[in-house]
């Protein structure tokens, strides 16, 4: 099983590599050149020194694809007699670089004390050594081996490679997944290769492709210099010298050997970028959306809502989500509907992974990469809008849909104040000046009853608490005063006394500003405090809706009830709470019985 998943993520790996148009562009370049130059004696249509001055500097033609230089030898036999040396010189510095670099780096980053000050100082020891030097000198003791050159190339590169690694892997040390993975007993070398290293893969593959693209520069610059493989041997560098010599009265050798360097190097870069973008999608998803969007008949999207309340603020008809494609295609979301009266506030509720957030989520357009909308319409205010229509979505966030999320340190951007983040909002659905959105800022923050809302307005999120923290993304949503409001379990990560305040707060507001509210939860004690409504989910699919009271008084579906007696505040004190698989399971068994 392990290898089949292996191979199919192998498989998955390549055909979104070549899925990008500019990989074949690099790809087919560097393995055309490599081919040219592995197979040169037959291809070239000249021995690379063999010289004829009757043929001296001409153009290309026929007989010379690339014409000839100034002793008349076939500047393109040259060039793919070069190609080989230039790709082996590469391949060592790369080779030595990697094993050098990643090694230093993840070592520095992951162990820190001793080991990372001792890689500090060897890598800035490396960084200060002047490379073309060391280069010219290691030239002259190996009497002008390229080897020798391309291998202290590597060691010195390697210094560049460790320190963008040390930053990678410092930043990812800490992640609770790594926690997880000491906690589980791998060795410290398990978790580097199977843990750190993918997830660093990126910025490594992107200075694996600098250091390559840098090796071809250098054994140009040496082999200009001559202090290469000694002429007449054909090399790149060699024929770039040659072009600067006939420069004034022959311009045209330049380009050959110019431009086979010059695009060689690009598609090291064109082709290190897609690298590191095709192994981040491995664990951040593409950000690529499908470029076609089924085509809706607007009569048949209102024929949707043909059943629904002609006063209803927000009518949700047909949703469904899925993630994956083809034969991996999962259907998180199916058939999910419901209508929000003006001034209501409507609970989603079900355990986790039942599609509550996913909901609200695709009703703001805002479902994450790998999730997409297939069906489901959306009626706001007598307006129909097919839910695949991000752009039209995209347009109603702010002034007419708003959130509050989760977890309200991670909707705050730590590097700018309370004040700043607020006003950002309030002036870009309100075109106002800086002192004016910063004086309606500190009084969203008086409206949420935050007390000494001007010092609050210059504090960062750091300095704030977690309820406070609610508060000012309570505010933040508030600020282009929206019609319609969602809050994400707003209250799961505070303490039971902050709770009851936020809901507090919620009630007034809403009652204030005239908002409908779609609250996800699943704390019955919080649908009994705030809600009108409650819809119980289950799998992605609508059990039943119906008033809070009925809900709780005489809940039609089993899972509904089994959820009420999994609700910890209606446990006897003494027995053990049951669970919903339990009840539901002693529920067949009396049905059966009876």
């Amino acid at each position: 099983m392990s290898s089949a998943s292996d191979a199919l993520s192998a498989r998955s790996f390549v055909s979104r590599l070549l899925g990008r148009p500019m990989v074949w562009v690099a790809l087919a370049w560097l393995l055309a050149i490599v081919l040219l130059g592995a197979f040169s004696d037959q291809i070239a249509p000249f021995d690379p020194l063999d010289q004829d001055l009757l043929a001296v500097k001409q153009w290309p033609s026929a007989e010379h694809w690339l014409g000839t230089d100034d002793l008349g030898r076939d500047v393109f036999s040259r060039v793919v007699h070069g190609a080989l040396p230039t790709f082996a010189g590469v391949l060592q510095a790369l080779c030595v670089a990697a094993v050098l670099g990643v090694g230093m780096g993840l070592s520095a980053g992951y162990f820190s004390g001793r080991i990372d000050a001792l890689v500090s100082q060897v890598t800035d020891l490396f960084q200060a050594l002047p490379l073309i030097v060391i280069a010219l000198a290691v030239l002259t003791v190996f009497n002008r081996s390229m080897l020798a050159a391309m291998v202290t190339f590597g060691v010195l590169g390697s210094a560049g490679v460790a320190r963008v690694v040390r930053s990678a892997t410092l930043s990812v040390r800490h992640e609770l997944f790594i926690e997880a993975a000491r906690i589980s007993g791998l060795s410290d070398l398990a978790i580097i290769l199977r843990h750190v290293l993918p997830r660093i893969m990126g910025p490594v593959i992107v200075q694996l492709s600098l250091i390559s693209a840098v090796a071809v520069i250098v054994q140009t610059g040496v082999s200009f210099l001559g202090l290469g493989v000694p002429p007449p041997a054909p090399t790149w560098g060699g024929g770039i010298f040659e072009a600067a010599a006939s420069l004034n009265d022959f311009p045209w050798l330049l380009v050959p050997s110019g431009a086979v360097v010059a695009l060689t190097i690009l598609s090291f870069g064109l082709l290190g970028d897609a690298l590191r973008d095709t192994t981040v999608e491995t664990w951040a998803r593409p950000t690529h959306r499908s470029a076609t969007r089924r085509q809706v008949d607007p009569t048949a999207l209102a024929s949707m809502f043909a059943d629904a309340p002609s006063d209803a603020v927000l009518s949700l008809r047909g949703l469904h989500i899925v993630a994956g494609e083809g034969a991996h295609r999962r259907t998180l979301v199916q058939g999910m509907g419901f209508d929000l009266m003006p001034g209501e506030t409507l609970g989603l509720v079900g355990e986790s992974g039942s599609g509550k957030t996913l909901t609200i989520l695709a009703l703001m357009g805002l479902l994450s990469p790998g999730l997409r909308v297939v069906e489901g319409a959306l009626r706001l205010y007598g307006q129909v809008i097919d839910l695949q229509d991000e752009d039209t979505l995209r347009a109603l966030r702010g002034k007419r849909l708003s959130m509050i999320f989760q977890e309200p340190m991670a909707a705050l951007d730590p590097c700018f104040t309370i004040g700043h983040q607020l006003s950002e909002v309030i002036r870009r659905h309100d075109p106002m000046s800086r002192a004016r959105a910063r004086a309606r800022a500190i009084e969203l923050l008086q409206q949420v009853k935050i007390p000494n809302p001007e010092d609050v307005a210059r504090r960062y999120p750091h300095q704030i608490s977690g309820g406070m923290a609610q508060r000012v993304g309570i505010a933040r949503a508030l600020a282009p005063n929206p019609k319609l409001l969602f809050a994400d379990e707003p209250t799961t990560a505070l303490d039971v006394t902050v709770q009851a305040d936020i809901l507090e707060l919620l009630r007034s507001l809403q009652q204030s500003h005239g908002m409908a509210v779609v609250f996800v939860t699943h704390d019955w004690g919080v649908v009994a405090d705030i809600c009108d409504r409650a819809m119980v989910l289950f799998r992605g699919k609508v059990l039943e809706t119906a008033g809070v009271l009925d809900i709780f008084d005489h809940p039609r579906h089993p899972y509904t009830a089994a959820l009420l007696k999994a609700n910890p505040h209606n446990a006897p004190p003494g027995q053990v709470l049951p669970t919903v698989s339990e009840t539901l399971a002693r529920m067949t068994q009396e049905e059966a019985i009876a």
